[in-house]
């Protein structure tokens, strides 16, 4: 019965694909954990540093530095976080579109465009598309350091101290939950000022030893946690959104194997029927 072994062999080879993708299922879901600990153990520091920010971007100090004032755009940047590897899902597609979206509406108005790339699949997406790559970090691991992506932020920033840009932006994967990733597109420079009466009233400081180098650490330090929690947002996102789709692939995988025993039930039972059919038939004749 060719046909029922060439079932079985079909069998055979997805339920050996389905335990990889179970077992890469369960891989994500332990990875997913500790990443969104991660993620949430970075976010009041993030959140901390820019409430000190945005109070400095509503006071009236004595030194103000380039990154609060707006500049007419000529020229942006944009830093594009992905992640290193695939299986997951619609995660970087969604994200790339959301940044094309983007960069059209500078693009309609004549404003040109740098870029940096943060993982595999932002350096191969904005590789394939030929355009000026300022700079680029990619295989950063499930527990990125944020030594390894002072370099590509630094690029950036220096463009921006240049003159060489008038804004930059940094996209990444927002996570919201286990099933909702949100492609997000952030003003980084300059710092979006927030509403005054959000504050209640204007803050002034005294600075030690003078306001020009605490105001450069300052927001450097600023600008780069900002960079670090999309990293660590995308790699949420990422183990959440693998999780899901091996899962799927897991039932998916599931469901093909029942029809094919269907399949292959029904073509041993026709074969059987056929061949009582012939002893029947003989017996009869003799």
């Amino acid at each position: 019965m060719a046909v029922g072994k060439e079932i079985r062999e079909k069998i055979k080879s997805v339920k050996s694909t389905q335990k990889i993708t179970r077992a890469m299922e369960m891989v994500a879901a332990s990875k997913m954990r500790k990443a969104q600990e991660r993620m949430e153990g970075s976010r009041p520091y993030s959140d901390k540093i820019g409430a000190v920010v945005g109070h400095l971007a509503n006071a009236h100090p004595e030194y103000r530095h380039s990154y609060l004032n707006e500049r007419e755009i000529k020229r942006v940047g944009y830093i594009i976080i992905s992640s290193d590897r695939g299986l997951c899902g619609g995660l970087n597609v969604n994200l790339f579109r959301e940044a094309i979206r983007d960069v059209k509406s500078h693009h309609d108005n004549g404003v040109e465009i740098d870029y940096t790339a943060v993982g595999s699949k932002a350096l191969g997406f904005l590789g394939r598309l030929g355009i000026n790559l300022v700079s680029e970090a990619s295989h950063l691991g499930d527990q990125p350091e944020m030594a390894t992506l002072i370099g590509p932020v630094k690029a950036m920033l220096d463009a921006y101290d240049e003159g060489k840009i008038d804004r930059l932006y940094v996209v990444y994967n927002k996570f919201v939950n286990t099933m909702t990733q949100q492609p997000t597109v952030r003003q980084v420079l300059p710092l979006e000022q927030e509403k005054s009466d959000e504050f209640g009233h204007h803050w002034d400081y005294i600075y030690e030893p003078e306001a020009k180098p605490v105001m450069d650490t300052l927001l450097q330090r600023y600008v780069e946690s900002i960079v670090y929690q999309g990293v660590v947002e995308n790699i949420a996102c990422e183990m959440s959104a693998r999780m899901v789709a091996m899962k799927s692939a897991t039932d998916n995988a599931g469901d093909l194997i029942n029809d094919l025993e269907l399949v292959y039930n029904k073509a041993r039972q026709t074969a059987i029927t056929s061949e009582l059919a012939d002893i029947v038939g003989g017996a009869a004749a003799v």
